[in-house]
């Protein structure tokens, strides 16, 4: 029997009659609604209240830091949250050449949102939550391969979710595309091309109850490591693909993960093993070409465990339809896994 203690992100799928956790499939998640802190006017602001006075960036890379406190609701855009009350700040970046970008709130102190137009004030690229980690923080913001012509003039704006507003850091660097290669001998997910009208039958586990809730098994090799190399990305404009595994827990009770991508995706650790009433017990963000590391335990040798992986956000940031993975995994049931085995002595097998 499991005996464990569930950590709850709490989260509501939407679905009458289907309360998860976590944000698990393609509807908007459910978010608390911010307290509205006081927004004093500050005498001391960095400036960019509107795109008329909006700070100059004068060129790449670029760093800054500031405060939404004392600054004016005057932008909103849906990504896709809608409704923002929140205070906004601007920036404004016309490159002499064109390149593609990094816009990044990491290490910014609330629920951000973090969007950019051009010179006509029409979208180009919006973006809520990007990260839900303790390094970055819960509910920040970050654009990947922006896009931007040479000559034109961008508005970059600092926003916040519901009424949200506080400290950030804006880090812009130029696009540098990750390259997450797969392991000789690993096991392939060997998932279907993702093509608009695509069905997941194949492992969309507790999202795809019309194909019986699809799971994949992955098994461990005969010293409970496994390596598995994946795909993940896009179809239909909006609808991400999430991909649903079982791994059975080894006889240390420990399973060790660490996960990497070509685009930031997530992976939860799923309990209770119900699609009624599934529920994200921990997570982690990992990519693009950042590790991230989870820790599984609290179950007996040979139970089942849950694992997911699917992208952050719910449309291709641009226009990219797929992308690679690598979870690397050791304490899985094997036939000599015995001993808990070490990160690097696990990922030194496949170099």
């Amino acid at each position: 029997m499991i005996m464990r203690k569930l950590l709850v992100f709490a989260l509501v799928i939407g679905v009458a009659g289907f309360a998860a956790a976590a944000d698990l499939g393609n509807l908007t998640p459910a978010k608390s609604d911010p307290v509205v802190p006081e927004n004093p006017v500050n005498p001391d602001r960095q400036g960019g209240d509107t795109i008329f006075d909006a700070t100059v960036i004068p060129g790449l890379p670029y760093n800054d830091s500031g405060t939404t406190f004392g600054y004016l609701d005057d932008y909103d855009e849906v990504c896709p949250y809608s409704g923002s009350t929140s205070a906004d700040v601007c920036y404004s970046f016309t490159p002499a050449a064109a390149v593609a970008v990094d816009i990044d709130l990491c290490g910014s102190s609330y629920d951000t949102k973090l969007y950019v137009y051009d010179s006509g004030l029409a979208l180009v690229a919006c973006n809520d939550d990007f990260y839900f980690d303790d390094v970055c923080g819960v509910y920040v913001s970050k654009l990947e391969n922006v896009n931007l012509a040479a000559g034109e003039t961008y508005y970059i704006i600092v926003d916040g979710y519901g009424g949200d507003a506080g400290d950030y850091l804006l880090e812009i660097i130029g696009f540098e595309p990750c390259v997450v290669d797969c392991p000789a001998g690993a096991f392939i997910e060997g998932e279907p091309e993702l093509v608009d009208g695509y069905a997941d039958s194949y492992n969309g586990g507790c999202n795809s109850p019309e194909f019986g809730n699809p799971f994949q098994m992955v098994p461990g090799n005969d010293d409970g490591t496994q390596i598995l190399c994946g795909v993940a990305g896009w179809y239909d404009g909006t609808t991400r693909d999430t991909d649903w595994f079982i791994v059975t827990m080894g006889a240390t009770g420990v399973i060790d993960l660490v996960i990497d991508a070509e685009y930031a995706v997530y992976l939860f650790e799923l309990f209770p093993q119900d699609c009624a009433a599934v529920a994200v017990a921990q997570q982690a963000t990992g990519g693009p070409c950042l590790e991230a590391y989870m820790t599984i335990s609290g179950y007996g040798e040979g139970d089942p465990v849950w694992i997911w992986v699917g992208p952050t956000v719910y449309s291709s940031p641009d226009g990219t339809r797929e992308f690679d993975w690598v979870l690397w995994l050791s304490g899985l049931f094997g036939e000599i896994a015995t001993e808990e085995t070490s990160w690097s002595s696990v990922k030194a097998l496949y170099q």
